[in-house]
Formats: C-alpha cells, sequence, structure tokens
C-alpha cells in the first residue's frame, strides 16, 4: 500500500498540558512527518513546546486562522481542560471540518462516555456528546474516542477524594467493600497509545489486520491496569514498607459520598467534583472496560505491560510533594 494509507501529519491542541505532553512525547519517539502545537496568539505556551514541533498560533475568534492551521492535517487531537471555554471544541471541529482533517480526536481521555447516563451524572456527558454529534453532523472528520479510566499515579496521588488515599494522614477510605474493579491507565501509557493508535493503517492492508478507519466514530478503551481500591492499597503497602496497621482504615458508601459531593458543588463548593466524579464512577463501576466489554485495545496496539509498583512509586512521591499535575519523574 502507498504511504498515504498512514496518518503523517497530526496537529494537537494542549501540546504542553497534563495528558498532551506525554502524547507529544510518543508522537515524536515514533517518528511523526509533522506535528503541529495549536495555541493561542496570546499563549506563552510555545516556550515550552519540544524541539521537532511546529507551532501555529491562532485566534479563537477568528476561524480563518483556525482553519489555515489545520488545512493538510491528517487528525486533530483535542486536549484541554474541562473549564474551557464551551465553544472552543466545537469551533476546532467546525474548522476541522472546513480543513477536510479526516480523523478528530475529542477531549474524552478519561471516563467511559458511551454511558450516556454517567456521563450526564458527572455534568460532562452532554458536552462531549455535543462535540461527537457535530463531528458527524459536519460530516467530513471521523471521531475516536479514547477512554483511558482515571490517571492512576495522579488519582492515587491526589487525596481521599479520587482513590481514597489521604497519604500524609496516613488514611485509606474504601468506598462500598473496596472491591470495585475498574480500569486506570497512566500518562506515559496514554501517550503510547494515541501514537500507536494513529500509526495504523487508515485501511486494512491485510485482511485481519486493525486499522484506523474500523474506529471510525468509536470509542477505543486503553488501560494500564485493572484495580480495586484494595489492590491499590496492597500496592501502596509494598512500596512504601508500611504496614495495615499503620493505616486508619474507614468505610463509605459511593453513593452517599456522591450525592454528598453534588449537594456541595451545587450549593457552589466547586472542590466538591473530584468526589462527586469519582464516587459516581466507583459507584457502578463503568469504568471497568474488561468486565464490560471482555478487552481493552493494548494488544492490538502493542502497549507494554507496566509495572504497578513503580507507578505507584510515583503516586507516592506526586503526594509528598503535593502535586496536581504532570510534574513528575518518569524512567
Amino acid at each position: 500500500m502507498p504511504q498515504a494509507n498512514h496518518v503523517k501529519n497530526i496537529a494537537i491542541v494542549g501540546a504542553t498540558g497534563t495528558v498532551g505532553k506525554f502524547i507529544v512525547a510518543e508522537l515524536l519517539h515514533l517518528g511523526k512527518d509533522e506535528i503541529t502545537a495549536i495555541t493561542r496568539k496570546s499563549s506563552s505556551a510555545s516556550n515550552d513546546i519540544p524541539k521537532g514541533v511546529k507551532v501555529a498560533k491562532v485566534d479563537y475568534d477568528d476561524e480563518s486562522t483556525l482553519v489555515d492551521a489545520l488545512k493538510g492535517q491528517d487528525a486533530l487531537i483535542i486536549t484541554m481542560d474541562t473549564r474551557a471555554a464551551p465553544d472552543t471544541q466545537s469551533k476546532l471541529i467546525r474548522a476541522a471540518a472546513a480543513a477536510n482533517v479526516p480523523f478528530v480526536l475529542p477531549n474524552e481521555w478519561g471516563c467511559d462516555m458511551a454511558d450516556e447516563a454517567m456521563g450526564k451524572d458527572i455534568l460532562i456527558g452532554d458536552i462531549e456528546l455535543s462535540a461527537r454529534k457535530l463531528v458527524e453532523e459536519l460530516g467530513k472528520s471521523s471521531w475516536i474516542g479514547v477512554a483511558t479510566g482515571f490517571w492512576y499515579e495522579y488519582s492515587l496521588g491526589f487525596g481521599q477524594e479520587t482513590y481514597g488515599m489521604d497519604w500524609k494522614t496516613r488514611t485509606w477510605t474504601f468506598f462500598d467493600n473496596g472491591e470495585t474493579k475498574m480500569n486506570t491507565t497512566t500518562w506515559p501509557q496514554v501517550g503510547r497509545a494515541v501514537a500507536k493508535l494513529l500509526s495504523l493503517p487508515i485501511e486494512p492492508e491485510k485482511e485481519r489486520v486493525p486499522s484506523l478507519s474500523s474506529y471510525k466514530n468509536k470509542f477505543v478503551y486503553v488501560s494500564s491496569f485493572r484495580l480495586s481500591q484494595k489492590d491499590m492499597f496492597a500496592a501502596v503497602l509494598r512500596v512504601t514498607g508500611t504496614k495495615e496497621s499503620d493505616w486508619k482504615i474507614e468505610y463509605e458508601e459511593s453513593d452517599k459520598r456522591f450525592q454528598d459531593a453534588r449537594k456541595r458543588l451545587f450549593d457552589g463548593d466547586t472542590l466538591a467534583y473530584p468526589q462527586l466524579l469519582y464516587s459516581r464512577v466507583f459507584r457502578d463501576g463503568c469504568n471497568d472496560f474488561e468486565g464490560k466489554y471482555g478487552s481493552v485495545i493494548n494488544d492490538v496496539l502493542g502497549l507494554p505491560k507496566e509495572d504497578l509498583d513503580e507507578a505507584t512509586r510515583i503516586a507516592i512521591d506526586r503526594a509528598e510533594k503535593g502535586l496536581k499535575y504532570h510534574q513528575a519523574k518518569y524512567n
């Protein structure tokens, strides 16, 4: 097959962000022909763009600048904070259609947003669904949603609100019985998954060989580990040399946590959102991709098996330093 059967030119929004940083690193590692970081004209983020990545500065209020930046691109990856202006993603999607970009990876990177009831409960489902529908309605691009579950080292190290660990006080809160399984992914694995996904041939080159076109307007499910909170706790004990008796153990119903967080959030406490998000997902295990669908895309993409204890050490280091974003040492 000709080289044109592969994605060559990739644009990314959020190239220096929490997950975008790792996606760019893996795209560079695989030697993509051209990677373009889309940044605002007023942004200083271009100062942190790695060597080998082209920068296109745009004005989100001037669609022509977005279209110009996306012309000739084979794929657009959108990674941005969920607090970004609601129309930011739709502007990018419209520009991608105008520029005839074949593939758009929208701002998913987390929960299984195919579960629309869960999406509504965590208050972002309608936003993400409308983005996917817009891609389809415009008819020029196809979307591929990359569902990764919660980020492991981020979530474990964040605090009690997420995976239940408060490292500073040595308190662990198990939700329900602490045995709900879910798939969770490290940042480096997300980067590898996106780079490998976009390295598949666009159309099948041989029978039964995966291709990018087979995932048009579908979700793909990525994972580093399938774990319960009790599995995570066991990893923390191994890594830190602590014993269960060194910890204060608590149990709380996930639905109660969800309802409490929802009330706080709607009373104006925005800091309640992480608890709302995680407790809702633990409530019915909707991020257990392997349990629901039988498998994840790891083997198709040739993703490596990761070391749980190594990832747990990074999470503990993050908890020690109070890190909330991507500042951590990876091998």
